[in-house]
């Protein structure tokens, strides 16, 4: 009986010593986790809680780095944000007061009667120009916050894509003509049923469109559609100057100008709200291109099921 009761009694100092030791461990880990988190607060995102799989506090450590981790990636999100709203004012200062500037000063000369006959009618031609100019950044602009905006959403129905395509080019067409830029457009006359936001969709052909005229220096734009497997793709190629490598990697991320030297306008942000949209209709945008000889933008489109 003695012997028992000995035995039992060893049993429990065995017990009450390993729940101590147990308790030891997992207050020395909750200290760490607070330093951890402390350190964290601080500003080291890169603080990581190391805990075995069999050890109590694991699933809160393990927990905790992933909350860490969470934080760290919507931090980033929330920097590359401010870095690029800050890249936008500065464009938005350029782009907007440049051609304001100038649209001022050739009313105020017509206003003002300092020229007359065709001399003013070539600063009426030119203010108009710049007006349009202008139109067209502000346009692109707010087509990049409402496309970057919690309350975007696409008005996604069933279209009849080849109608809907022609309707888009023949607005260009007296474009191409002033420019003196010849076009071949090749549209099947068999009809092609795709969903999308029809307003996405012309979005994209007006942005890579005018990607070209503005960019390219082509004389020649080709515009093909046609049926690849169970999608619709839309082929644009120029014989322009085309884009280097290096540019051809970054040309759909936003603010992005191959011209280093803000020599042409644009906003740099036309081909990332097309590639944006494109993505967001389930589609895709790619470009190939070869200095010298011109650039092939490719849109696919999925057919409706």
């Amino acid at each position: 009986m003695e012997l028992v009761v000995v035995v039992l009694i060893g049993i429990v100092l065995v017990a009450v010593s390993h729940s101590f030791l147990v308790v030891r461990h997992v207050k020395k880990q909750i200290s760490e986790m607070s330093e951890a988190l402390a350190d964290v607060k601080n500003g080291n995102g890169n603080r990581r809680i190391l805990a075995e799989k069999n050890e109590l506090a694991a699933p809160l450590a393990y927990e905790i780095n992933g909350i860490v981790k969470n934080y760290e990636t919507r931090l980033a999100l929330l920097h590359q944000t401010e870095e690029t709203n800050k890249q936008l004012m500065t464009s938005l200062s350029h782009d907007v007061r440049t051609p304001l500037t100038t649209l001022i000063g050739y009313l105020d000369a017509v206003y003002k009667g300092i020229n007359s006959g065709k001399e003013r009618e070539k600063y009426i031609k030119t203010a108009l120009l710049k007006a349009h100019d202008l139109k067209e950044y502000i346009d692109v602009l707010f087509d990049w916050f409402k496309l970057n905006s919690n309350e975007f959403a696409m008005q996604m129905d069933i279209f009849e894509i080849t109608e809907q395509t022609r309707n888009i080019l023949i607005d260009w067409i007296p474009i191409f003509e002033d420019k003196q830029i010849e076009y071949v457009i090749e549209i099947p006359e068999c009809p092609f049923r795709v969903k999308l936001d029809l307003d996405g969709y012309a979005r994209i052909l007006n942005n890579l469109i005018q990607n070209v005229i503005s960019h390219s220096h082509a004389d020649r734009i080709e515009f093909t559609l046609l049926q690849q497997d169970r999608n619709v793709k839309i082929i644009l190629s120029d014989n322009g100057i085309g884009i280097e490598k290096e540019d051809l990697k970054h040309i759909f991320e936003r603010l992005y100008k191959c011209d280093k030297g803000r020599s042409e306008k644009g906003s740099g942000l036309g081909l990332s709200i097309a590639h944006q949209l494109a993505t967001k209709m389930g589609g895709r945008i790619t470009a190939e291109s070869t200095p010298g000889k011109g650039t092939v933008f490719t849109v696919l489109i999925p057919l409706a099921e």
